[in-house]
């Protein structure tokens, strides 16, 4: 499989590393055309009011609020992929969730645990930074895993959104599951 990563702001090597590690190939996108060469994009975790410019500027969102590509977003990620935000507009418009920015505090108050993921089998690590949470999940939306009853990852269709940073850590559990479970189960799905 042939994995993006949105490569305009955030921790972009960091998944093309867990990518790799799944034996994929990993590409960074950074023009609309090189969305035709891939099975699935990651949007990274970063600062999201300045992916979602960036977005703009470079004509992605348009290209993914049409798109059926499989998408997969790490906190910032999982704020663009949101059809709801709290206290601002949507982006992408692509998973039924109400999702509420910086809501585990500040990055003084960052953390790292293990959690139980849905149709994962061992622990993920997972590192929360300035993390959002999913405050609602709507028809459609199955919760992959909670933290003291806030919702921190869901899946939707060919849609994968998460609160936390596997990334930082040398887990790709979540990237092997995004890419095998979901890219090439929806890749099957698909008319030839």
């Amino acid at each position: 499989m042939r994995i993006g990563v949105l490569g305009l702001q955030g921790a972009v090597r960091e998944h093309i590393k867990h990518i790799e590690q799944a034996g994929h190939e990993g590409i960074i996108i950074k023009t609309v055309n090189q969305l035709n060469e891939i099975d699935g994009l990651v949007l990274p975790g970063g600062e999201s009011t300045t992916m979602r410019r960036l977005m703009d500027l470079y004509h992605f969102t348009e290209t993914l609020r049409n798109s059926d590509l499989p998408m997969y977003g790490t906190c910032a990620g999982l704020i663009l992929l949101a059809k709801e935000v709290v206290g601002q507009e949507s982006h992408l418009n692509k998973l039924n969730v109400v999702v509420e920015r910086n809501s585990f505090g500040r990055q003084v108050d960052s953390f790292e645990q293990k959690l139980d993921v849905e149709g994962i089998e061992e622990a993920v690590n997972a590192v929360f930074i300035r993390a959002p949470h999913i405050q609602s999940a709507r028809e459609g939306v199955e919760v992959l895993s909670t933290v003291e009853d806030r919702i921190v990852a869901v899946r939707q269709n060919q849609y994968l959104g998460i609160s936390f940073h596997p990334e930082l850590t040398d887990d790709y559990k979540i990237m092997k599951y995004f890419i095998e479970e979901i890219v090439e189960q929806y890749q099957v799905k698909q008319p030839h």
